[in-house]
């Protein structure tokens, strides 16, 4: 058994890579899954891609059918028409139990970029409830995302990472916005896009005293869903530009494919609005806001996830603490797993190894009984229960070594040599 991930993180690429490489719609996944069937049939498949990584994992019975680093790389070339040297040293792979570490460590968040954000866990959620309708998933990938879940929880239950600043939302805004605003209770936000990464920066700004509140979405209904919540304004999309013109504050989340605010469209509102203080949080991957907007003038202050990462990473040692402790649950859960998937892969040949060796026991004692009628009931007993003791005798230095050997990882060669000494034969 096999399971890999190749991925480009916020850690591993700049947001212009992984822009280029993100699957920015539910559609575009399910093209992608569907070619990753196409190309690996053999292999189970879960994508994970949200605004700070872009992730394929991939599980397989046998190692052998695992796709290379190289043919999941032209994979993301061919789909996204993306040069392959453009990205391929900052598409990293990890195999085994890295890549279960990684999960795991990703499904806690202690590898994202605000360490305990709750947010993506749902996105984990999600990226494998989407699998499932495709039924790109199988087995592995079930017990391994299943497994990740829980992992989650034992992390935020059991440490204290949860606490404090935890969401993109309250780091940009708390570390960004309070630079450059005293308070916000007279400002007008506008939220451009009605997904879980604006309710969840609305519900901080929220917290700071916000009541002016503008929603704009191209899907009008769940604009009016998300201000009927933050009592706020629902706009369509064509009075996107009048609402640029009225907000103090700017949080963009749509994950179109391109900029929904070109330097243009800004210089032409900056010119009729004058030199007022501009906040604009760009949480969108690919970018919603061009970059050459912050640059219009001094008193636009544009900030994208790569400035939220360097600002996170200086966060992440005040809890190192809480880190390691998330890093011990997280190797002792990794052990685990592996233990039991190895487990699983040994256990077919264990059992069909007993049934074989049990199966000759049985033919000879009852060619023994035959020939000696005589024997009581007692001594019939006593012959069966020496002869039963022999075998397991027998059996456990082979069993015990792959017990040994499956600590390490699925020992195929073993397997293999243990089913052509005793003539196994695979179960149909």
């Amino acid at each position: 058994m096999n399971v890999q991930v190749v991925f480009c993180n916020h850690h591993s690429a700049n947001l212009s890579v992984r822009e280029r490489l993100a699957f920015s719609s539910q559609e575009s996944l399910l093209r992608a899954y569907d070619e990753l069937q196409q190309r690996f049939p053999r292999s189970e498949h879960v994508v994970i891609s949200t605004c700070n990584r872009i992730e394929v994992y991939t599980a397989q019975e046998d190692p052998a059918d695992a796709p290379t680093h190289i043919q999941l790389a032209e994979f993301f070339a061919d789909f996204h028409h993306v040069p392959i040297e453009d990205f391929l040293d900052e598409l990293l792979e990890r195999q085994g139990p890295e890549a279960v570490r990684h999960l795991f460590e990703v499904a806690s968040s202690i590898d994202s970029m605000v360490l305990g954000e709750s947010q993506i866990v749902n996105q984990i959620k999600s990226a494998y409830e989407l699998a499932m309708q495709t039924a790109a998933n199988g087995p592995l990938t079930n017990a391994l995302f299943q497994r990740a879940l829980t992992v989650s929880s034992r992390v935020r239950t059991e440490t204290r990472l949860s606490n404090g600043r935890v969401s993109i939302a309250s780091v940009a805004v708390g570390e960004f916005g309070k630079q450059i605003f005293d308070r916000f209770d007279d400002k007008t936000v506008l939220v451009i896009g009605a997904g879980e990464m604006a309710t969840e920066t609305l519900m901080y700004l929220r917290d700071e005293g916000v009541k002016k509140i503008l929603v704009c979405n191209r899907n009008v209904e769940r604009a009016q869903r998300l201000a009927n919540e933050f009592s706020g304004e629902a706009q369509n999309w064509e009075m996107l530009q009048n609402c640029l013109h009225r907000a103090d504050v700017i949080v963009s989340t749509t994950g179109a494919p391109l900029p929904v605010v070109t330097s243009t469209m800004m210089h032409g509102i900056r010119r009729q609005t004058g030199p007022k203080p501009l906040f604009i949080l760009d949480l969108g991957a690919p970018r919603d806001f061009e970059p050459g907007i912050g640059d219009l003038d001094d008193d636009v202050f544009l900030y994208d996830l790569d400035d939220l990462e360097a600002t996170c990473e200086r966060n992440r040692g005040k809890r190192a603490e809480e880190v390691q402790k998330a890093r011990s649950i997280i190797d002792e859960e990794t052990s685990r797993f592996m233990q039991d998937i190895y487990h699983k892969a040994t256990g077919p040949v264990v059992k069909r190894l007993r049934e074989h060796w049990e199966e000759i026991s049985r033919q000879e004692l009852e060619l023994l009984f035959r020939k000696l009628p005589e024997l009581e009931e007692r001594e019939r007993l006593a012959i069966d229960k020496s002869i039963s003791r022999i075998v397991n005798k027998l059996l456990h230095p082979p069993l015990e070594t792959l017990h040994n050997e499956a600590r390490a990882g699925t020992p195929h060669g073993m397997i293999d040599a243990i089913k052509r000494l005793f003539h196994l034969r695979d179960e149909n």
